[in-house]
């Protein structure tokens, strides 16, 4: 009878116990039959669903870790060069080896022109600057010409002869001039003392 008791007791934990197993057998079995993305659209689409926007940030980050290509409208894919500022077409999500030598040549051929292109800017700016200090040396030179040219030789100014009892205007400068040269010529007398003559010893 205690048997009985002692079974009936432990028959729900078994239950418990199987239905937890089940669960999580079922659990584990819909992981393996969940499809991996195929290329970088369907590995969005399920970033997407992500519960928070950190887990969704982690998960386009995985996406575009793993996906290098982008799927193109009509069909097939595209993966853009940043380095080269280019797209380039490829058959699947992601790069063959062919493919990705060829982006490579590509690659390489793009760095040989631009620095053909910055060797033709640079000679073409040394061109200019020596073009620019021709024309400045040329208009220094002809400056100089005709400034040599331009020295002005010095006129003898001409003398206003008056005559003496010819009628003056008053407040003019030819006639007020003599009269106050004279007076500046009395005032200096004034004020030089005359040297004084020694006396004669008789």
């Amino acid at each position: 009878m205690s048997d009985v008791v002692a079974s009936r007791r432990a028959a729900p934990l078994l239950i418990a116990a199987a239905g937890v197993f089940l669960l999580t057998s079922s659990h584990a079995h819909a992981q393996w039959w969940k499809r991996t993305p195929v290329d970088f659209e369907e590995c969005a689409d399920a970033a997407e669903k992500s519960a928070t926007k950190a887990e969704k940030t982690a998960a386009l980050a995985d996406c575009n870790a793993k996906f290098a290509g982008r799927r193109k409208a009509g069909g097939g894919y595209s993966y853009y060069d940043f380095l080269q500022d280019r797209t380039f077409d490829i058959a699947g999500p992601n790069p063959t080896p062919d493919e990705q030598k060829k982006i490579d040549e590509s690659y390489t051929a793009y760095l040989a022109n631009q620095r053909r292109s910055n060797e033709a800017a640079q000679a073409t700016a040394r061109q200019q600057r020596e073009q620019q200090e021709q024309q400045v040396q040329q208009l220094q030179q002809v400056a100089l010409r005709t400034e040599v040219e331009r020295v002005p030789v010095p006129v003898e100014r001409p003398k206003v002869l008056r005559q003496k009892n010819a009628p003056c205007t008053k407040g003019s400068f030819s006639c007020e001039w003599p009269r106050l040269s004279e007076s500046l010529s009395e005032f200096k007398k004034l004020f030089s003392p005359t040297p004084s003559k020694p006396a004669k010893k008789g």
